[in-house]
């Protein structure tokens, strides 16, 4: 990578880093805004639904609005709307402004994260892609892994808090991006020369009909089912593990906490070489097949020990599919990577909406129906990439292992 590219790429990562971090403080306060202001559990799903849903929805207009006027208005735009968001909901104090700000937060993750990656699909090469990927994969986890706990220390200041400083972070990102990134004109000439932004004339729906290739539409079934899985695991594994096994709160934060620790090593120093010596298509092969054996060793076995292993077994292999299945996408085509990465974002919108509701309705019935069904969509999974081998084209490797 050039020295221009590295330089793009860090403004981005830390840029990402703080607008998760600042999207994650408010976790832990969520309980005292119910109770504070008298909402009910249904109230504040309608907060976290209308986040998702707006997402869902505009990710994939704002990925083709960024391939046509370029990344970097699209990025400033999506933190100053996070900033705008924030501030909103610490000065809210009725429903429907709360609601609001939750709408224009997802929105504003809509604009950012995807574009991000877009970004970095333009400026790298294939060789570098893959550790590119992970290096904004680690800058999100790292993010949402460390928000929560210094959310819950502004908490004790005031439950407000966390919203004021999630809101200065989004200024503070906006004004280093402005400032720090080129201009657009510098990063489309940092572009490998074989990249073509957007097809001139074409609509957005004839690019998307275009990209719709048998390969494409799998891997993007693969990220819905992936998102829905790891959506569907998270939302009733405390639940489950607290009520079958018998784990403590401490129990289950530890699990969790080491989890994080992992997820960000495994993408900070191991995608880039597993991508290397193994290839993303048998990455995410075998991330599905040992999602499906952690996730039957959750249901049978009792011993803590084993389950808490398992779960580590469960979300390190969630962790790999997504930054493999994105980079598989990005080398499937050089072109309109804002669109693409913007109907990547969408689905997993959809999967993270799904997953809980179908979860937590399986949940009341038997507490291992939602993780049978969970095992079964990623077994299938599994079995699909067994006819992936066609993919080796993509970057001159054999898929067939």
């Amino acid at each position: 990578m050039t020295k221009q590219v590295r330089r793009i790429i860090y403004i981005v990562l830390f840029c990402e880093f703080l607008i998760c971090l600042g999207m994650s403080l408010i976790f832990p306060v969520e309980p005292f805004i119910k109770s504070e202001y008298h909402f009910s559990a249904f109230d504040m799903g309608m907060m976290s639904s209308l986040f998702a849903f707006v997402q869902f929805l505009a990710s994939p207009i704002v990925g083709r609005l960024s391939d046509n006027v370029g990344r970097k208005p699209l990025l400033i735009w999506g933190l100053v709307i996070f900033s705008i968001a924030e501030f909103v909901f610490a000065a809210a104090n009725h429903l429907w402004l709360f609601n609001i700000s939750r709408a224009v937060d997802g929105l504003s993750a809509a604009m950012f994260v995807p574009t991000s990656m877009a970004l970095a699909a333009d400026i790298t090469t294939r060789e570098y892609r893959a550790k590119v990927i992970g290096w904004l994969s680690a800058a999100f986890s790292g993010g949402l892994m460390l928000g929560p706990g210094i959310g819950g220390i502004l908490a004790g200041i005031s439950f407000k808090a966390p919203f004021w400083v999630a809101g200065i972070l989004g200024v503070l990102s906006t004004i280093i991006a402005i400032f720090a990134l080129p201009s657009e004109e510098a990063i489309e000439k940092a572009e490998p020369v074989h990249h073509h932004r957007e097809e001139k004339g074409s609509t957005g729906w004839s690019a998307i009909k275009k990209m719709l290739t048998p390969s494409m539409t799998i891997l993007f079934i693969m990220i819905l089912v992936s998102a829905f899985g790891l959506a569907g695991f998270e939302s009733i594994y405390s639940i489950y593990v607290n009520e079958v096994h018998g784990f403590s709160l401490g129990e289950i934060a530890l699990v969790l906490t080491v989890n994080g620790v992992l997820s960000l090593l495994l993408q900070l120093f191991l995608f880039d070489w597993l991508v290397v010596h193994f290839s993303e298509v048998v990455i995410t092969r075998w991330s599905f097949f040992f999602a499906v054996v952690g996730t039957i060793i959750i249901i049978y076995d009792h011993t803590n020990w084993h389950i808490f292993l398992a779960t580590l077994l469960v979300y390190e292999s969630f962790d790999l599919l997504r930054p493999a299945i994105t980079t598989l996408l990005t080398k499937l085509t050089e072109e309109n990577q804002g669109l693409l990465n913007g109907i990547n974002m969408s689905l997993t919108s959809v999967g993270n909406v799904i997953g809980p509701l179908l979860s937590g309705a399986l949940l009341d019935m038997n507490y291992q129906y939602p993780f049978w069904l969970v095992s079964v969509f990623l077994m299938l999974s599994f079995f699909i990439t067994l006819g992936m081998g066609h993919l080796k084209n993509i970057t001159g490797r054999d898929y067939h292992d």
